[in-house]
């Protein structure tokens, strides 16, 4: 049976590959990204594989490898691939897995499909990754209305940045969410630096 969380940032670009590395890293899960968007340089999976420590059996192959970084439903129009939601099952796995999204949950995947109706599909918990800089309670109060309009269980906020006490117990109460840690921002990021700061700042039993 898979137990799976999958790991939602508010934006692109907010850390949750970083997070979703320490994560499974944490708990001793696979890692799947079923979309990536985007192939120069290192992809989020060799990211994830590196920085959380992760064996090639611990990589699930990503359903589309599209090489623009852009959203996924212009990435797949130039390389004329047509995202569907069936092609996205859940693995049947046994053990913990982490899902990663590709970038937010109102992301297109194509002109008729948004990732949050295949988060709604799955039904499985998510972690909504947030930043603690200025301008995150509007992006991470929408995020959640978006998830809980359609029904889609929220675990909880996993803030990465400065801390900034006031701004994250703001976004938890009012958006009636467990606040699960802050990931710091990591000078020199590796995989021992990763999970000594991930193992400060999250309580694993969160997780369970």
């Amino acid at each position: 049976m898979t137990t799976a969380f999958v790991v939602a940032g508010t934006d692109t670009g907010v850390g949750k590959t970083v997070f979703s590395a320490a994560l499974a890293g944490a708990i001793g899960a696979r890692y799947w990204k079923p979309i990536q968007a985007g192939l120069d340089g290192e992809t989020d999976a060799e990211t994830v594989s590196r920085l959380g420590g992760l064996q090639d059996d611990r990589i699930l192959p990503s359903v589309h490898m599209l090489r623009t970084p852009a959203s996924p439903h212009i990435a797949a129009r130039i390389d004329g691939v047509d995202i569907r939601q069936r092609q996205l099952e859940l693995p049947s796995i046994e053990g913990p897995l982490v899902i990663e999204t590709a970038g937010g949950v109102m992301v297109p995947l194509s002109t008729q499909l948004l990732q949050i109706d295949v988060l709604a599909y799955w039904q499985q918990p998510v972690i909504v990754c947030a930043r603690t800089s200025l301008g995150t309670i509007n992006h991470t109060l929408l995020t959640l209305e978006a998830l809980r309009r359609r029904r889609v269980p929220v675990h909880g906020i996993a803030f990465i940045g400065s801390a900034e006490p006031e701004v994250e117990a703001t976004i938890a109460a009012m958006g009636h969410v467990p606040r699960l840690g802050r990931l710091p921002l990591i000078e020199t990021l590796d995989a021992v630096a990763l999970k000594t700061a991930f193992a400060a700042a999250f309580d694993i039993a969160a997780f369970a």
